[in-house]
């Protein structure tokens, strides 16, 4: 109807195909060997192959049905190598070859699959009981086949030991298909049609060897063809077993999926057969050798030894039948619950008729399948390990309970919170006795308490407490867990900009984006305020969790936010962090915190994974705040001036102020102090002192006939600040110097942030005659378009433009071209950085007006700066 072929009616076309082919090499009328060997390699090939293909289709629906189907694949597969290789290995001198030793493995394989499909009744039979009928049942068949066949050539056998040696493969094969057919005929399985067949291809290896045994000691070649196509034939018939399996789901009624053979029938079997072997033995056992003679007396020890063991274990087994017996019926009787008995592995033995008034199952149809197939897959594996551990109980309390608390899927789909409690059954240890309640109603209350208390009102998200009381349940048993931090770029100009409710508002459609972005097993909580935490249980793989990470920027700053009739664009700053050896829950979202603290003070709108030097830039900044408000207590800072010079003529036409800090007659380094200062807002105070102290000192200088500007640094936090216009004017009436004095300058990103604001405070600056300066020219994105929007005097090259003059290409053709767009604008260029000499060259030569760096001269003190006066005006009166 889908226009898609079914796999079924390809693989049964297959399996006809194959059949074909060895149609063809018949009617060829190649050598038995080679045809034998072609039906061999193509019948393998196909029964692996279907069996591979169900198994793959079938894994999720049926798992142990899958796993037997694989094991009879590769017994398929191991088979098929023996035969490809037994025409090259046929010439060794040994009886028996290294492709026999592959037929042997591939029959153990196939053995185990067909062990693995059958799904035995409630009435079990113990160990013991099972491996002496298997071997009453091998034993007979192969007294009977030595009565008939073996015997007479045994008599005429040169060599005893060879004779016995080349028998072990058929022998061990036969051994093999009576130890499991008794388990698959008995089979309540849906999928026994399978074992069945499997047990047929056994049946068929076993002839097959055996005609094969019999021509080697015979000394011919190889066995008759119609022997050596009986174990091909099989193998055809279990490729198209799994497909007719899979062709009657849904269509037999369960009880006819289910039939097996009756169990007394499959009891007297091996009686019979011992029945049947003592006929055809008759009178002359004792006389066909030793090896029929220790065959028949070790069948009459074992059924001797059967005899007493049933004899002295009748009476134990009727006591403890009705004391199992009163059990469930006890249980059944008392409680209005679900009552079932499963084996070690979860399949369904007996499950009480409640069943189906609580889930809607129909008893009959849960017979034979596993119970893991009805309950929620992420409560089977604690399942299988709370009965794992009640199992394997060796304790003195061995039939202790064990209390399970799971979900239950019932007939429509929904799933029920269930309590249980499973019990050892007392006459079977490998059965297990459940008793299961549904607690829908209580867990409903539960849960809505729990939401409440553990829940976020404005979005819907777990909080803080639960998001913890979670990582500390997930870190002891998950393999490395990551955490992740986000926090919302700029959200507080929101509350300010359209209140809270609208900010509020903004936080809930953050929460949808978010949680459409991360996993569905993936928790996502709001940590507070704008920041929200996401914690990854499998976050082993690193790269999974940048991905995810850089996910969630991306959905944060996808589009603009719509809050009261406007679009607010925000971006997100996230860290992430892993779980290492030892790692407790609080380090772990302490370093989820700090990597997303750094990655807001790179600028945000990017992703930053904690490394352990993080933490020690975090203590350190910390300590470092501390020591500043001391410093400014104390008066530890100095201010350096760096001369600013006129590249025509080497006269210092300005100095711009530098802080440097002086911690125990140590000089910091102000990479290490300024991003804290800026971070602590006490970049406010420290830059108010800096504009009091160099305007005051410019001023004097200006006095003594200098004619010398000042240029200040502005931080962002400064600008910010209430009463940052009336500060500077302050400064400069206090100070007397001119505003047209005194250069401020910003980097272009402070223009970038705040943009309306920051340029409207610049602008009443420049209304009071203050000049204004753009640091750090050509790095940003925004320089052109606020040449355009503020009114500056001056640009200031990057030093990294600078630094390439001479060297390279691209840098000094756009240094050339700053200067000139500098020049057209009618602005002051000043390059900084100057270190080399040819630097200095090429910068005269472009025209370029002013510079500053280390060629030209360093900062120094004030003192400094005064002799450095003194010098320029002797040297400016020589000239005159």
């Amino acid at each position: 109807m889908n226009g898609r072929r079914d796999p079924r009616v390809s693989l049964i076309a297959a399996a006809g195909l194959g059949a074909a082919v060895i149609a063809a090499a018949l009617i060829a009328g190649g050598s038995d060997t080679a045809v034998t060997a072609v039906a061999g390699l193509v019948s393998g090939l196909l029964a692996a192959v279907s069996l591979l293909v169900a198994s793959t289709r079938n894994a999720s629906a049926h798992r142990r049905e899958a796993v037997a189907w694989r094991w009879l694949a590769g017994g398929a597969l191991t088979w098929l190598f023996g035969i490809g290789v037994r025409p090259v290995a046929a010439g060794t001198a040994f009886v028996l070859t290294f492709a026999d030793l592959l037929l042997l493995v591939g029959s153990l394989l196939l053995m185990i699959g067909c062990w693995l499909t059958a799904v035995p009744p409630p009435q079990r039979r113990g160990v013991f009981r099972q491996a002496t009928e298997a071997y009453l049942g091998a034993a007979s068949i192969f007294a009977i086949t030595w009565a008939v066949l073996l015997g007479p050539m045994a008599e005429r056998a040169e060599d005893a030991g060879a004779f016995y040696f080349t028998l072990a493969l058929p022998v061990l094969c036969l051994l093999a298909a009576c130890a499991v057919a008794p388990k698959v005929a008995v089979s309540r399985a849906a999928n026994r049609a399978v074992g069945l067949a499997g047990l047929l291809v056994l049946a068929a290896i076993t002839m097959a060897e055996l005609a094969t045994a019999v021509t080697r000691l015979n000394g011919e070649q190889s066995p008759t063809l119609v022997a050596g196509l009986v174990a091909p034939a099989a193998f055809l018939l279990l490729a198209v077993a799994p497909w007719i399996v899979e062709g009657s789901r849904g269509r037999v009624p369960a009880r006819l999926r289910a039939a097996a053979t009756p169990m007394p029938v499959v009891a007297a079997t091996p009686y019979a057969l011992v029945a049947a072997a003592t006929v055809v033995v008759g009178a002359d056992v004792f006389a066909r050798g030793p090896a029929l003679t220790i065959v028949v007396a070790s069948v009459l020890a074992v059924l001797l030894v059967r005899l007493m063991v049933l004899m002295l274990s009748a009476d134990g087994l009727r006591n403890q039948l009705a004391i199992s017996e009163r059990q469930l019926n006890q249980l059944a009787a008392d409680t209005g619950d679900v009552v079932l008995m499963c084996d070690n592995e979860g399949t369904v033995q007996e499950i009480s008729a409640g069943v189906e008034e609580t889930y809607g199952y129909d008893p009959v149809e849960l017979t034979g399948k596993s119970i893991f197939d009805y309950l929620h897959p992420e409560d089977v594996p604690g399942i299988q390990a709370q009965l794992r551990r009640m199992i394997e109980d060796e304790s003195p309390q061995r039939y202790g309970t064990c209390r399970i608390e799971c979900r239950v899927r019932a007939a429509d789909g929904t799933w029920r919170p269930t309590e249980s409690v499973a019990t050892r059954h007392v006459r079977h240890e490998d059965l297990v006795l459940v008793t299961t309640r549904d607690v829908s109603d209580q867990v409903a209350l539960r849960n809505q308490v729990t939401h409440l208390t553990f829940h976020d009102g404005v979005t819907g998200l777990p909080n803080r407490a639960y998001f913890e009381e979670r990582t500390r349940e997930v870190l002891p048993r998950a393999s490395r867990p990551a955490v992740i931090f986000l926090d919302l770029d700029g959200f507080t100009g929101v509350n300010d900009s359209v209140g809270h409710a609208s900010g509020d508002y903004l936080l809930g459609q953050a929460a949808r984006r978010l949680r459409a972005a991360v996993r569905a097993d993936d928790t996502l909580a709001r940590w507070g305020g704008d920041e929200f935490a996401v914690l990854l249980e499998s976050g082993g793989d690193a790269q999974l969790a940048v991905d995810l990470a850089e996910r969630l920027v991306r959905a944060v700053s996808a589009e603009p936010f719509r809050v009261a009739d406007r679009d607010i664009a925000l971006t997100a700053s996230v860290g992430v962090a892993f779980a290492e050896d030892e790692t407790s829950p609080g380090d772990l979202l302490r370093n989820a915190d700090v990597a997303m603290a750094r990655a807001k003070g790179l600028g945000g709108r990017r992703v930053e994974v904690f490394a352990a030097h993080m933490h020690a830039d975090a203590v350190r900044r910390l300590e470092i705040a501390a020591d500043l408000q001391r410093a400014l207590l104390e008066k530890q800072f100095v201010i350096e001036y760096q001369p600013i010079v006129d590249l025509a003529t080497n006269r210092v036409t300005a100095v711009e102020a530098l802080v440097r800090w002086c911690r125990g007659g140590t000089f910091v380094p102000p990479e290490q102090f300024l991003d804290a200062a800026e971070e602590t807002g006490l970049i406010v105070p420290l830059s108010e002192w800096i504009l009091t102290e160099a305007c005051g000192e410019v001023a004097t200088w200006r006095a003594s006939s200098w004619d010398i500007g000042l240029a200040l640094n502005l931080s962002k936090r400064q600008i910010t600040a209430p009463g940052f216009v009336e500060t500077i004017s302050a400064a400069l009436a206090d100070s007397g110097l001119p505003p047209s004095a005194l250069t401020l300058e910003v980097i272009e990103e402070m223009l970038v942030e705040d943009a309306g604001d920051t340029v409207e405070k610049l602008s009443e600056l420049r209304e009071l005659g203050v000049r204004l300066a753009i640091d750090d020219f050509g790095t940003g994105y925004a320089s052109l378009a606020f040449l355009r929007q503020l009114p500056v005097d001056m640009i200031k090259i990057d030093p990294s433009f600078v630094s390439g003059l001479g060297l390279d290409e691209t840098l000094t053709l756009l240094t050339r071209t700053i200067v000139r767009l500098g020049h057209d604008l009618g602005l002051t260029v000043v390059a900084e950085g100057i270190e080399r000499p040819e630097q200095l060259e090429l910068l005269r030569e472009m025209g370029c007006s002013r510079g500053q760096g280390y060629l030209v001269a360093r900062p120094m003190g004030a003192q400094g700066v005064d002799s450095l006066m003194r010098t320029n005006l002797t040297s400016l009166q020589n000239t005159a």
